[in-house]
């Protein structure tokens, strides 16, 4: 019998389709509630600001608490097009300076500087929100490639948020197997994108939610 293959230590993880992939945010219900009642970013949204899109649902329940903390209590899960994630993945920088992907340290820092899309890799999370000894994509965007997302890759956006409450109730109350079922499905991404990185990306390093946004 053959023992399971581990997991990469740095893969990309998502709920996708032959043409969209889903990521997800969250934000206040101010700007949360409009966005899936019309299934497009409001006005509001501001598009110069950078943006931090997350394909792993566990990470995203970590970061915003299970849709408890202040200004994150609305969930979406954002169906984009795969063309422009990976668009975004083609053009993005690692979001710390990793000896051998880059020359140097100030090589880095340029690219950084012209890059629309940043690369960070964080511990993934359990069911229960521990980390695992791998980690998950947090893919930030700015400049066009946050005007992009807003306006041109949205397909559609879903309030996620009442499946965020009721797998949270059901770990709550000890119904681990039933909380479990609820998850979103999620399968590795092609990472092909990602090779000006090193490895698909796999040079990449940062901590647990180090430089990344709410939103």
């Amino acid at each position: 019998m053959h023992a399971p293959t581990p997991t990469p230590t740095r893969q990309i993880r998502a709920s996708h389709t032959a043409t969209t992939l889903t990521v997800y945010q969250a934000y206040a219900p101010r700007l949360g509630d409009p966005a899936a009642r019309d299934g497009r970013f409001p006005p509001a949204w501001k598009r110069e600001r950078m943006t931090w899109i997350k394909p792993s649902f566990l990470w995203m329940m970590y970061r915003c608490g299970w849709a408890t903390k202040v200004d994150q209590e609305t969930v979406l899960a954002v169906e984009i097009t795969r063309e422009g994630f990976d668009r975004a993945l083609r053009e993005a920088c690692l979001s710390h300076y990793v000896p051998g992907v880059h020359a140097d340290r100030a090589a880095w820092q340029e690219s950084l500087r012209g890059a629309p899309a940043r690369v960070q890799w964080d511990p993934e999370r359990d069911l229960h929100l521990n980390p695992l000894p791998y980690r998950s994509l947090q893919l930030g965007l700015s400049g066009p490639a946050s005007r992009a997302y807003a306006d041109e890759w949205t397909v559609s956006i879903r309030d996620v948020t009442p499946l965020a409450r009721r797998i949270h109730d059901l770990l709550r109350s000890g119904e681990t197997e039933a909380a479990r079922a609820l998850l979103p499905a999620e399968t590795p991404y092609p990472a092909g994108p990602l090779e000006h990185l090193g490895a698909g990306g796999a040079g990449g390093t940062g901590g647990a939610g180090a430089g990344v946004s709410p939103g």
